[in-house]
Order: structure tokens, then C-alpha cells, then sequence
């Protein structure tokens, strides 16, 4: 993917639980909080040194919702979220193949067929 494509034009809190984004190359994320959260690859999150995850889906709330989004350099985004965890930082080459939104998941159900 060209390396331009992975620049976000605008990242919104949506739905007040959701985050959306709006890509270069005119395709538009979404990541609903919840998934989001349990996605996070933090030292708090996932076992350095083995990278199994350590956050029980348990204790994660149905309802846990961004605060804020703030951009970390040209890469990445960081999210502090209303269940006070905000040391996890999500590239934005992750969050593109990570994305929820209908087309990329139907993509990625054609490909695993």
C-alpha cells in the first residue's frame, strides 16, 4: 500500500463510543470502541517479551469509550479511554488492517475463503 494512503485526513469520536477515519486515499475506518480497546498491544496489554495477551476481554465494559484521540508524530494515534488506560499507541498501518467498516471486512471474508 502506498505509503501516502496510510495518512489520515480527520479521526472523530463518533457515536460517542466509535472512532472513525478519514484516509488519504478517500476510504473511510471504523473501529467501534470496544474492539478497539481489546486491541491494544501496550506493555500493560500483551506480555513483552511472549506477546500473549495479558488484558482479560472481561474487564474490558461494553460501554468503554474514547476520551480523546491525539496524533503521535506522522504514525500513529494514541486514546485515552473513559476506563482511565491511555498507554497504548495504534499505528495507523495497524488500523488499516485491523479496520471494521463493511468493505474491509467482506475483503478480508473473501480472502480467508
Amino acid at each position: 500500500m502506498d505509503p501516502r494512503a496510510l495518512q489520515p485526513l480527520d479521526v472523530e469520536i463518533v457515536n460517542d463510543s466509535d472512532i472513525s477515519i478519514s484516509w488519504a486515499d478517500g476510504h473511510i475506518g471504523f473501529f467501534p470502541g470496544r474492539f478497539l480497546r481489546l486491541e491494544c498491544k501496550c506493555a500493560e496489554c500483551v506480555h513483552e517479551m511472549t506477546g500473549e495477551p495479558t488484558l482479560d476481554p472481561e474487564s474490558v465494559s461494553d460501554d468503554v469509550a474514547p476520551e480523546s484521540v491525539d496524533p503521535v508524530g506522522r504514525y500513529a494515534i494514541k486514546i485515552t479511554w473513559n476506563d482511565g488506560h491511555s498507554n497504548g499507541i495504534y499505528p495507523y498501518a495497524r488500523l488499516r488492517e485491523i479496520c471494521r467498516c463493511d468493505a474491509c471486512l467482506a475483503d478480508r471474508a473473501a480472502k480467508s475463503d
